[in-house]
């Protein structure tokens, strides 16, 4: 199936490393052009150049995503050097695992407010595209119990809601919202490394829990946001879809 993500234009935040790098290369792969940023500049450049040895055009810098500046100076700067935006994800994210004030403001700075800002800052490009769309990234610990009260479970459940609001919001100007809650995701460059050499039964147990019997790729992560993502799906908005091999218990309605 022809995706339609050929000359199209996605700008990603924080995607030098672990799931923004997959989508990166399959967007890329689909013949989408991609500019993209993260922290660490040696990052950025390995993942442009794979992107543009995929025959694209590939923009991307070094950006302090939690700065309420830089980033949305870094959106409109890539929205001149790839001609627009049709796509628009932000996959900055942390998770302290404390339920404490700091934990929560963490959560809020380097997860919660980027993702607003990115979106605010994204719209006057999207709104000029035939076939805008967002992108949002939630959790399977938002949606059942994962390890007791916070932050981080508690603010990606306010994702979903705020994509959900979105794609009402914005369904007339020809933009799309839909909102992934991934399960537990294993790539070579993620947090699952080190929890899997540092605590091996805890995650031995998150495993266990799968049907699967594993951790989503990051392959298949990428591949489903692309599909999401793309024109292919001009009328899925105000979606939450669940990636997660049945992880969740509950019946998905």
């Amino acid at each position: 199936m022809d995706l339609g993500l050929k000359g199209r234009k996605a700008i990603l935040i924080g995607a030098n490393a672990s799931v923004g790098r997959h989508a990166a290369e399959i967007l890329a792969q689909e013949g989408c052009h991609v500019a993209l940023c993260g922290r660490t500049q040696e990052k950025v450049d390995r993942v442009v150049a794979t992107v543009e040895a995929a025959g694209v055009t590939a923009f991307g810098e070094a950006v302090d995503a939690s700065d309420a500046v830089a980033l949305p100076a870094f959106i409109k700067e890539a929205a001149g050097a790839l001609g627009g935006c049709d796509i628009f994800i932000s996959f900055v994210s942390t998770n302290p695992g404390v339920d404490s004030d700091e934990g929560w403001q963490a959560v809020m700075n380097a997860d919660i407010l980027p993702l607003s800002r990115g979106i605010r800052a994204a719209l006057p490009f999207l709104q000029q595209s035939d076939a805008g769309s967002i992108v949002t990234l939630s959790s399977t610990g938002a949606v059942e119990d994962f390890m007791g009260p916070q932050p981080y479970n508690a603010l990606k459940a306010a994702v979903i809601n705020y994509s959900h609001a979105l794609a009402q919001k914005h369904a007339v100007e020809g933009i799309r919202v839909n909102c992934l809650i991934p399960g537990p995701i294993y790539t070579d460059d993620g947090p699952w490394v080190a929890i899997r050499n540092a605590m091996p039964d805890f995650y031995d147990g998150i495993v266990a829990q799968i049907p699967m019997g594993r951790m989503c790729s990051g392959e298949e992560i990428g591949k489903a946001i692309a599909f999401v993502a793309s024109p292919a799906c001009r009328f899925l908005t105000g979606a939450s879809l669940v990636v997660d091999g049945a992880f969740t218990k509950r019946v998905q309605f």
